[in-house]
């Protein structure tokens, strides 16, 4: 990564805005596949990104309610405040049936893009071998 990032700051690309807007790309895609499995709260969802992609992506709490936000403004989503102990409260995000069907469209394209993007990757460099 130190070499990428090295590249993309001399070529006037800032290397950690490009892997933000990576990361915010896949947010809400990750965010709908929890939901799909069952309902979470926001640091739950985090934890389960980190520990599902062992590490190798990790969404701030910061990310992961504001793309939940969107999501309930869309309709995708809703929440539900539930008591935890005797005085806090978890909100928890639920993923209604237009979200569902939301990510299953979205889920299927992604397939289809990493796919496509592997493909590229795959026959360019079968290109620079020759």
């Amino acid at each position: 990564l130190y070499h990428i990032k090295k590249y993309y700051l001399r070529n006037g690309r800032d290397f950690m805005a490009a892997k933000n807007t990576l990361t915010t790309g896949i947010a809400e895609l990750l965010i709908l596949s929890i939901l799909n499995e069952k309902d979470s709260y926001g640091y739950e969802i985090c934890k389960i990104i980190k520990e599902n992609s062992d590490g190798l992506i990790s969404l701030s709490y910061n990310t992961t309610y504001a793309a939940t936000c969107k999501m309930i403004d869309s309709g995708l989503v809703t929440e539900k405040n539930v008591k935890v102990g005797k005085k806090r409260t978890r909100i928890y995000f639920h993923l209604e049936d237009k979200g569902r069907d939301y990510y299953n469209k979205l889920y299927e394209t992604y397939q289809n893009m990493s796919l496509g993007v592997d493909k590229i990757f795959h026959s360019l460099k079968e290109q620079n071998e020759e």
